[in-house]
């Protein structure tokens, strides 16, 4: 049971670094759409480009269930409140197996 709780807190683990990935291409996101940084700078375009490549499979498909909220994509924090839930039920059965 001492393996299945360490599973368990990896994969927490995994989440929450994805959780910030998820913050990380956001926040890039609006300093583009600002004009904050430029896209030009080929550091920067590969960073986007990376990240639009890892969570565009989790992202496009919430992306197409979601009304169009007029240029606002709330996709983000849908994902990372199914995240954090999903967290919340691993983290509830480890402690389920901890348990005498």
């Amino acid at each position: 049971m001492n393996t299945l709780a360490g599973l368990i807190n990896f994969i927490v683990y995994v989440l929450q670094l994805l959780i910030w990935v998820i913050i990380i291409q956001a926040v890039l996101s609006w300093l583009v759409a600002f004009n904050v940084i430029n896209t030009r700078n080929r550091f920067v375009a590969g960073l986007l480009d990376g990240l639009d490549r890892l969570l565009g499979p989790i992202l496009l498909p919430i992306r197409r269930r979601m009304p169009d909220l007029g240029g606002i994509d709330f996709s983000p924090l849908v994902v990372i409140l199914g995240i954090v839930l999903v967290q919340q039920l691993l983290q509830g059965l480890r402690m389920d197996l901890l348990a005498p």
